[in-house]
């Protein structure tokens, strides 16, 4: 397991140091949504303009969104998520950006949580700021879903900060499976759901935890599940130029895709990696 004080060095250096380009707004319909702002002025003049968040959660509920980066093709299925294209923009600017900047905990499927150098939060100076600014700690809390179980604790990295909560909601076979080794980890909490239910425990990571507002980084199984029991409020979706990733991966795989209204949509021609990034309501 590495080392987090040397994994955060590189994460932060990595960040700092990349070429991020500037979007230009090609539609904005963002005056027509409840939504909150958020931003500072390196923000604004590399999103150009301000990034908008859902204003108010939907009952009992943490504010869900979601962020996924596809190619040109909607494939978000990747081993290495950088094939899909997105690049430093998308990366830094987006994903481990605005897209989780203000959220008190970011959440993935087990698939997705898993590995030795796998730790969600923002990294770039200039995010790390405003995240300070809006009051909110250093790190989001890291949240795993699962149905199975198929976690390895002691290898995954974002299980191993003892400072930042970490909590995984598992069906009741996998809360069977994981006992012990949660157990054996004082910042990390199961948190059980009843079949497929999931309104259940993000009440209670809201109710009893303070969770207010999560953003979902996938996997597609994760994203689907959100959407089909209606907790998801937006969806931030970059598009790449290139035709890439595993065919038949769109974000979304479930009986009913769901409906999306545009709030903002982007363009960063950047030379190398040019994307598209559109905002969408849920509808």
């Amino acid at each position: 397991m590495p080392d987090f004080a040397a994994y955060a060095a590189a994460k932060a250096h990595d960040a700092a140091t990349a070429h991020i380009a500037h979007l230009k707004t090609l539609d904005d319909r963002s005056s027509a949504f409840d939504c909150v702002q958020v931003g500072n002025g390196w923000t604004s003049e590399h999103y150009d303009g301000l990034f908008m968040l859902p204003a108010h959660a939907r009952g009992e509920l943490p504010c869900v969104s979601l962020c996924f980066v596809q190619s040109r093709d909607g494939n978000t299925g990747a081993e290495d998520p950088g094939v899909l294209g997105g690049g430093p923009t998308d990366k830094h600017l987006i994903y481990e950006g605005l897209s989780r900047v203000a959220a008190d905990g970011v959440m993935a499927g087990a698939a997705t949580a898993e590995g030795e150098k796998t730790f969600f939060s923002v990294w770039h100076p200039q995010l790390v700021a405003l995240r300070a600014a809006l009051g909110l700690p250093r790190h989001p809390a890291q949240i795993v879903l699962t149905g199975r179980g198929c976690v390895d604790l002691e290898r995954t990295l974002l299980f191993s900060v003892p400072d930042v909560p970490a909590y995984i909601i598992a069906a009741p076979g996998a809360c069977e499976r994981l006992e012990s080794a949660v157990a054996r980890h004082s910042s990390v909490e199961l948190v059980p759901m009843t079949a497929d239910d999931l309104r259940t425990p993000l009440a209670y990571l809201r109710q009893k935890r303070g969770i207010a507002r999560i953003s979902c980084i996938g996997g597609r199984t994760t994203a689907t599940a959100l959407l089909n029991v209606g907790v998801v409020q937006d969806v931030c979706l970059t598009t790449t130029d290139r035709s890439a990733g595993e065919p038949g991966t769109p974000f979304y795989v479930g009986p009913r895709k769901p409906a999306l209204d545009i709030m903002v949509r982007k363009r960063a021609d950047d030379a190398e990696h040019p994307i598209t990034v559109e905002h969408f309501a849920v509808r």
